[in-house]
């Protein structure tokens, strides 16, 4: 098994401190004990604090990467089994990111940068929905999706619930997690003639 690089070990670290301690003690001194290295290797790696904490939304996306590859699932599996499994994936990731985003929107010049650099990089809240919804347009071509279901506001739904979902927990320090009946009620809808068997 592959053992973490340094700037791997620098992030979860930061990531984990951000998450138990928030923003004021997640300092570059105590980033780097978690790590275990000095303070100086930090800037081997990192200009300054804020580019460290901005790289700690950015490297450690895994979600982003499986997102990517959900329209080339068209066709395969199930629609709900598809997008339950983007949804439990994009849960976890705001479960992981809406601590160090908060963060961020307590400090005007770091949400500046992270702007700029999800612009940059053509990330953000809407790549999600983005991706969901050229998937749904996908599955409707291939028969799998109704026509009449706009992809766009079907993936803002879904993405939402994971994200609101998420948020609440992280407000509240409780609630549900991620549940598969987000998609199946997404999938089904509100009217009793579209209910699942």
């Amino acid at each position: 098994m592959r053992q973490p690089t340094t700037r791997e070990r620098i992030l979860a670290a930061a990531a984990r401190l951000l998450d138990e301690a928030g923003l004021a003690k997640a300092t570059t001194k105590e980033i780097a004990r978690m790590a275990g290295f000095s303070e100086p290797t930090l800037y081997k790696h990192f200009r300054d604090k804020e580019d460290l904490l901005l790289a700690v939304l950015h490297d450690g996306l895994p979600y982003i990467d499986a997102l990517s590859d959900l329209p080339a699932r068209a066709g395969t599996g199930t629609v709900e089994g598809n997008l339950r499994d983007m949804a439990e994936q994009a849960s976890g990731f705001f479960d992981r990111s809406i601590p160090v985003g908060s963060a961020i929107f307590a400090e005007r010049d770091m949400l500046a940068k992270q702007r700029a650099r999800l612009r940059e990089a053509d990330l953000g809240p809407q790549l999600a929905e983005r991706l969901v919804a050229e998937y749904l347009r996908a599955e409707q071509r291939l028969g799998r999706v109704s026509a009449e279901v706009a992809p766009e506001a079907a993936a803002a739904l879904l993405v939402g619930a994971c994200f609101y979902r998420a948020f609440v927990r992280a407000y509240m320090g409780e609630g549900p997690g991620f549940t598969p009946d987000v998609v199946t009620a997404l999938l089904h809808g509100l009217t009793p003639g579209d209910s699942p068997s």
